[in-house]
């Protein structure tokens, strides 16, 4: 059965293919996903790699946590399960209920 990686300490530039090709060196890698910011579109800097075997997760664990890769110093455990969240209030946006906003119209002008 594969196991999941969690992957921190990413360099920002690194790419999916680069980093399954790094922990290829532990075994075989079933997937590699890097996390990217929605509205950037730039990575978050962590990802998860999947390896085929927990025997081979563990040697990904011991051969890469707290070893650099491309300049930044890795952590490497395997996934958690994510938790739940609570439900955001007011809409979660900008403002929500509020009656707040952006005026406009002649504030402070004198029409003549």
């Amino acid at each position: 059965m594969a196991t999941k990686l969690y992957v921190g300490g990413l360099p920002y530039s690194v790419q999916e293919d680069a980093l399954k090709e790094h922990f290829a060196q532990a075994g075989n890698v079933t997937s590699a996903v890097i996390i990217m910011d929605k509205m950037s579109g730039r990575s978050k800097g962590f990802g998860f790699v999947e390896m085929s075997t927990a025997e081979e997760a563990q040697n990904a664990i011991s051969m890469f946590n707290d070893q650099e890769f491309e300049g930044r110093k890795l952590t490497v455990n395997e996934a958690r399960p994510m938790e739940a969240r609570p439900p955001r209030q007011n809409g979660g946006g900008y403002g929500g209920n509020s009656n707040g906003g952006y005026g406009g119209g002649n504030r402070g002008r004198r029409e003549y």
